[in-house]
Order: C-alpha cells, then structure tokens, then sequence
C-alpha cells in the first residue's frame, strides 16, 4: 500500500432491515429488494450494479451508503471516451518538469538514473477515483452512468473489479485493504456486457409506488403539506404514463413540489402546474405534449 492509506473498521448493519433503518434514517427510503441487494453487496464484498430509469435515486444510494457506514466516496463519472488515466492515474507533468530543473540547477553533477527515478515519486501521481478508492479503504466507489463509456473502458473496468488491484511501472502494485463497496449505475442507454453484470449484483430500481413517493417527498422536503405531496406524486405518475421523451423521476417530483412551495402554492391547481412544468419536465416535446393535452388531466388525476 501507498502512503496516506488509513485504516478504517467499519461494522456494516447486521441485516438488510437494520441497513433500510440506517438508510431512512439519511433520508433514503429503500424498499426491501434494494435494502438486500445493497446489504449483500456490503457483506459479500460484490459490487452493487444499479439499473433503472434517471432520477430514480440510483447515484443518491451510494451517498447514502457512503454516509451511513462512514466511508469516503470517490464519484468516478462515465462518458463516451473516458479513457483509463483518467479513471485511474495519471504523473503531473508540470510538477516533474519543475522538480527535474530545479534538481539540474542545483545538482550539476547529479547521477541521471537517479534523477529520472526520483520523477516518478509518490508526489508526482495524481490519482484519479479508482485508485483514491482503492487508496482509501475502505471506501465506498461509485461508477456513474457506467452505460455511457466505451466497451474498451468496461473491459478495463472489470479487470479492476476482479481483485482490487492496480499495477504502476514505476511503483509497483497498489492492493485494496479492504475492497471498496462499489455502486454502478446505468440508466440503460444501452446495455452493459454480460461479463460486467455477472461480476456484480443485479438490482433494477423502478419508479416508487405512490405511497413511496409521497414519503420520500415528505421526508426529505417536509415544509411541503401532505396535501401537495400527495397531488404532486399522483400528478408525476400520470406524467409517467404518457410516453415522453424523458419521463420525471423522484428528483423531478422533488424538484416540481420545491418549486410549488417556494411559489406559496399549497395546491396543485391547473394554472400552477402549467407555470411549474420546467421544474418537472426537461424537454421542449414533452412540454408542449403535455400543454396540449391541458394540465387539468393532471390535477384531476
């Protein structure tokens, strides 16, 4: 191990029941398929491989992991043509550049071997989020939107996730302690191979039931009235039905009562909901579909 690491015991909850309790208790409200999935993950030490729809609190469980067993969280975020010394490591050429002239300035003579390898000291790494993950253990590692990389970066990524190893010429090997609890996400973009999934431990977050919704809207917004919660979560699951272009999560729906309640609103009437679309829908199409088909549906609903 590198310099730095500290040495962390974290005793995770001892059941998928006392973990949902230390999740709701961070203002995450799992189910009970996502409570034993994410305990599995921590004590089988797997990674935890989240699929589902945008906004459906797929990045904010790793947040909450990361909270409830007090480890640091490295965000490693996905997108086309991430390649791996940006997800890993990479030497700071400008500091070497400086270290190398101001070694020549005062050592004249100085053996060059010698001076070549103190370039690539400790110092001079920068480390990316896989391997301050793999540094900082324990920690928890969450991959964002693992759907949006390349097929080459996937194959790197699971030779990563095989045994927690990273290998630098010009260090040596860099092992976990402890293996990160790792969280990829995907919002299903396109699929992720077969040899990835298998690696980790499946889990499919759907939309919340309306019971659900009305209770992490409560929860994590609780100046907003049980009334306009419960109207906001039946408009957004109407919202849901009508096959747009980006159909609103739970982010959205928090977004869309934030926005009620800043204006005063203590209902959803037909005129707010119409001014509010913006908080809840991101597309001009979906916008204008739902303009046309007059926001009464969604009061009514």
């Amino acid at each position: 191990m590198l310099p730095g690491v500290t040495d962390r015991t974290v005793q995770p909850p001892g059941s998928p029941a006392a973990l949902a309790a230390a999740l709701e208790g961070t203002g995450y409200l799992p189910d009970e398929g996502l409570a034993t999935a994410a305990y599995l993950a921590l004590a089988m030490h797997r990674p935890l491989f989240l699929e589902g729809e945008a906004g459906v609190g797929k990045t904010a469980l790793a947040h909450a992991l990361a909270e409830i067993t007090g480890r640091p969280l490295h965000r490693l975020q996905c997108y086309e043509g991430l390649e791996a010394s940006q997800a890993l490591y990479d030497w700071d050429f400008g500091r070497q550049l400086l270290h190398l002239r101001a070694a020549e300035a005062a050592h004249a003579d100085a053996d060059t071997e010698s001076l070549e390898a103190s370039l690539y000291d400790r110092r001079f790494l920068l480390a990316r989020p896989l391997l301050r993950a793999l540094e900082d253990s324990p920690s928890v590692l969450l991959v964002d939107e693992v759907d949006r990389a390349d097929d080459e970066f996937e194959a790197f990524l699971l030779e990563i996730l095989s045994d927690f190893t990273i290998s630098i010429p010009e260090l040596g090997t860099i092992r976990a302690q402890t293996p990160p609890l790792v969280v990829l996400t995907s919002n299903r973009t396109r699929e992720v191979h077969d040899a990835l999934k298998r690696r980790c431990l499946y889990h499919w977050l759907a939309h919340p039931d309306f019971d659900r919704e009305v209770a992490i809207l409560r929860r994590r917004l609780p100046d907003v009235t049980d009334g306009l919660a419960r109207q906001v979560a039946r408009a957004t699951a109407t919202l849901r039905t009508l096959d747009l272009l980006k159909p609103p999560g739970i982010a959205e729906a928090m977004d869309w009562a934030t926005a009620l309640h800043t204006l005063g609103a203590r209902e959803l009437d037909p005129d707010v909901a119409a001014r509010t679309l913006g908080a809840v829908l991101k597309y001009r199409e979906d916008t204008e579909r739902v303009q046309a088909l007059g926001t009464e549906a969604l009061v009514g609903a």
